[in-house]
């Protein structure tokens, strides 16, 4: 009898256990996201190479700095009236802080001056298209590029078929 005893109290303790054992415990997080402002820009000021001379036998550029400052290379001349000279300015806007990347036109821009053209490549800007940084969430964009001249350009005011783009994004 005393067996039995110690086998019925030895099952009922195994059952404590057993029960203790398989016990399940929890525990509570949340779930959180934050919404930035969404990036955007704008254009202030469009690009202007300004006044350009040409020799008749010679083509040559006029190289526009983002800073707005203007360098001409062989054939093509720059004459002491300027007319309007700018880089095309942007305004980018953001969540402060923020850092992101610009894309600038890899292809030729043509400007036409009724069934004359040029053409403008070579973009570059400030900040450069690596990326910027949008302190207090904004920051100005500058964009300058190379105007090709031909050799004996007709006389005219010359305008882009269509606009360019310049994309920004966040890193």
């Amino acid at each position: 009898m005393k067996s039995t005893f110690y086998v019925c109290i030895t099952m009922v303790v195994m059952a404590g256990f057993t029960t203790h054992a398989s016990a399940q415990e929890s525990a509570s997080a949340t779930a959180t996201a934050t919404v930035i402002t969404p990036i955007s820009i704008v254009k202030d000021v469009d690009m202007n190479f300004g006044n350009v001379t040409v020799q008749s036998t010679t083509s040559g550029t006029v190289v526009l700095s983002p800073a707005g400052l203007r360098t001409a290379t062989l054939g093509v001349k720059l004459p002491s009236t300027n007319g309007t000279v700018s880089a095309a300015s942007f305004t980018v806007s953001g969540t402060g802080n923020y850092h992101y990347t610009i894309t600038l036109p890899l292809s030729a821009v043509t400007i036409s001056s009724g069934a004359n053209t040029m053409t403008v490549t070579t973009f570059t800007s400030t900040p450069s298209g690596a990326g910027g940084v949008l302190t207090a969430g904004e920051q100005t964009l500058n964009v300058g590029a190379t105007l090709n001249v031909g050799a004996a350009q007709p006389s005219g005011v010359y305008v882009s078929d269509t606009p360019f783009d310049v994309i920004v994004n966040y890193n």
